[in-house]
């Protein structure tokens, strides 16, 4: 364990702050106790964002795109017109399939009136009943046709409709993927949506560590850029592992609406296995100065001294293991930039 004696030394002037904002030399900046606390003790495990509801809008017939009406970042409802397709071709494939239809059903109602005058006919012993089969065949084999002409006209109307790109939810379009001008083809991605009102975070947990997280599973997400955590409404280890990583994949649902959470972010997912007493202070307290890990520990007069730690995890609520560097019930500045200019001016007198 480090000595605190050895680790103290006074912020020198090349490593001061360059163009800081002024504070009024008199106020003594804020300050908190370094402490045992009760913290839980959690598995991390990097994670990534997605979104619970999104989809990959692809076209389902070839034409080229003539109208783009939304773009990446524009919100949609369900239904919305987002692209549309050129639709000659398919009006061309509805005009054919309504010409088949007439044909199949002017052939059917002659077939279903030579079938019934055969039938008057046969009753009064003027044809055979080999002729009155053959009119029967004829009919069936008419009314067959129609039915497939029926069939193909529903499927031609169907694939026009498929010209026009709605949206398949209400949300936000992530990425547009297709330009106007562009020929679209059936399978060919146009667009991809997600709705922003539910995330998860999915993360990879070792098959070592699957037998310690059995049970009522309880996490929470950090999310290291902004230093925000929040508690995970639900977590999910999916009962498969992979056979190459040994890795099972973990989802871990977040509140709704959070602000600022788009799919594809960084997080890190802390599975909770249970509670230890840890030496902390809060993290806003560090001072980054390239390799240096340091924070600003104040004596009982308020004189702040930059003093070299070495810390441990990171827990919720912005507080930080201290390894070294630190004993309980030393003060340190949560204001470094302030307690480091009124070092400055301490020295300099």
């Amino acid at each position: 364990m480090l000595r605190k004696s050895g680790l103290k030394f006074a912020l020198s002037a090349a490593v001061a702050l360059v163009a800081l904002p002024a504070f009024a030399a008199d106020a003594p900046p804020a300050s908190a106790v370094v402490a045992w606390r009760e913290v839980p003790t959690a598995f991390a495990a990097e994670a990534t964002v997605e979104a619970l509801h999104q989809a990959t809008v692809a076209a389902q017939v070839q034409g080229r795109v003539v109208e783009v009406r939304v773009d990446a970042g524009d919100r949609v409802r369900q239904g919305d017109l987002l692209m549309r397709i050129d639709e000659r071709e398919s009006n061309q494939a509805v005009a054919g399939a309504e010409a088949n239809v007439a044909q199949a059903q002017a052939q059917l109602a002659n077939a279903r009136a030579t079938y019934e005058r055969t039938k008057n006919l046969f009753a009064q012993k003027f044809v055979s009943q080999s002729a009155l089969d053959q009119a029967e065949t004829a009919y069936r084999a008419a009314e067959a046709q129609m039915k497939a002409a029926s069939a193909s006209r529903g499927q031609a109307t169907t694939g026009r409709s498929f010209t026009l790109i709605q949206s398949p939810l209400a949300g936000v379009v992530a990425e547009r993927l297709t330009e106007l001008g562009e020929m679209a083809t059936p399978g060919k991605p146009l667009l991809s949506i997600y709705d922003p009102r539910g995330m998860r975070v999915v993360a990879s947990i070792p098959q070592y560590k699957l037998a310690e997280l059995r049970g009522k599973l309880r996490a929470k997400v950090e999310f290291p850029d902004t230093g925000t955590w929040v508690d995970a409404t639900e977590v999910e280890i999916l009962p498969l592992a992979d056979a190459r990583t040994h890795v099972a994949r973990a989802r871990v649902q977040l509140p709704d609406n959070l602000p600022g959470i788009v799919p594809g972010m960084f997080a890190r997912a802390h599975f909770i296995v249970g509670q230890a007493k840890k030496l902390v202070m809060p993290q806003q307290a560090i001072v980054k100065r390239g390799e240096l890990t340091a924070a600003y520990a104040l004596d009982d007069k308020g004189v702040a001294q930059l003093r070299q730690v070495r810390t441990g995890e990171t827990f919720a609520g912005g507080l930080i293991e201290v390894l070294a560097g630190l004993s309980p019930g030393d003060k340190v500045s949560t204001e470094p930039v302030k307690a480091g200019i009124q070092l400055k001016q301490t020295v300099s007198r």
